[in-house]
């Protein structure tokens, strides 16, 4: 797993020898913060550590016409204006269609780095795809600590398992990248399982810190979500295996007794997010009862089909875009030989499937 979750017993103490603390209050608190429940109000150290998840308070010093909102611990989207005070994430990111950045080995009060994602992660931008501005560039005014320690969002998190505590089917929705309609696929899934009376739990477990899929299975009736966040994970940039953090969080869902548990991974199947490592996990595999794969055109429903095979998972329902059409449809039925469901046009439709084959492998 990442370096920070193994290190938070070696994270930097603060003390007054080594740095004198103020109180800073901030305008926006990021949703990338939500574990620690924070107040506007901070205590703030100039001595920063340049680790993983851990909070960071910046001042915003440039705009951009096209990515200038933030996502709020309470879900709520606002408005990004210059001068504004933000409590954020250091974080990864390795978006196909956003930006790229990293965390930049020395972090100090004054430095200049950028807001990556609507939930508030703080890093160096790399690169973004031509479609966007520049990133907003923020600076550093310094880490809020509490008991002499930096806060970082390990602290409250979900404990990982080698192990998976939840008897309940999976229904897993991967896809071949981000925008190939997996979220809309998910809850659509979820909202007609919901009205059949399914007890359903959800969670999504590969991409950058957002509430905003999670809120949305929410709304479309699931019984509880989460998401890595839930693990103190700004991303799941840099993790080898996510199969530890997937076990302890839909253990944590099995206390909710749901009759099944919805799973989006975020990014594609190939990517920056770690997602092939959720398929290479035996245990896992044998949990999921349906998986639906989402896909922008036939290379990419054709390519998703051979890569998974090539680890003996067979995809039962393919959606996305490639089912817009008719001929899209058709084309994924005969020369694929998939069903095919457009979660757009016929959201019942699919959820049927899935529930057909949640029947299957409960017999």
């Amino acid at each position: 797993m990442s370096a920070y979750l193994n290190e938070m017993a070696n994270a930097v103490t603060i003390s007054e020898s080594d740095d004198e603390t103020r109180l800073v209050r901030v305008d926006k608190i990021a949703s990338s913060t939500i574990n620690l429940g924070l107040t506007h109000e901070f205590e703030i150290t100039r001595k920063c550590e340049a680790r993983e998840g851990n909070v960071v308070i910046v001042r915003t010093l440039t705009d951009n016409a096209t990515y200038n909102t933030i996502e709020l611990v309470t879900g709520r989207m606002a408005k990004i204006n210059p001068g504004d005070i933000i409590a954020g994430v250091l974080g990864y990111r390795r978006a196909l269609k956003g930006f790229v950045g990293d965390i930049p080995e020395k972090v100090e009060a004054g430095d200049r780095l950028h807001l990556l994602n609507l939930g508030g992660l703080i890093g160096r931008c790399l690169g973004h795809h031509h479609s966007l501005n520049n990133a907003i560039e923020v600076e550093v005014i310094g880490m809020p600590v509490s008991d002499g320690r930096i806060l970082n969002i390990a602290q409250h998190a979900v404990a990982l398992s080698d192990r998976l505590d939840c008897s309940a089917p999976l229904i897993i929705v991967a896809g071949t990248c981000m925008n190939s309609g997996k979220t809309y696929a998910a809850t659509e899934i979820i909202k007609h399982l919901a009205r059949a009376g399914v007890r359903i739990a959800a969670a999504k477990l590969s991409g950058v810190a957002c509430l905003r899929d999670t809120l949305n299975m929410e709304d479309h009736g699931a019984i509880r979500t989460m998401s890595f966040l839930d693990c103190g994970l700004p991303s799941t940039v840099k993790l080898d295996d996510l199969a530890p953090m997937a076990k302890g969080v839909i253990s944590k869902l099995s206390e909710v007794e749901p009759d099944c548990v919805v799973i989006e991974l975020g990014d594609g199947i190939l990517g920056g997010y770690g997602v092939d490592s959720i398929f290479a996990d035996e245990e896992l595999m044998k949990s999921c009862a349906a998986l639906v794969f989402c896909a922008n055109d036939f290379v990419g429903a054709w390519g998703g089909r051979e890569l998974l095979a090539e680890r003996g998972i067979t995809i039962d329902v393919v959606s996305g875009p490639v089912t817009d059409s008719q001929m899209g449809a058709d084309y994924v039925m005969k020369e694929l030989g998939v069903p095919a469901a457009n979660a757009v046009n016929d959201g019942e439709r699919l959820a049927k499937l899935v529930k057909e084959n949640i029947e299957k492998w409960s017999r």
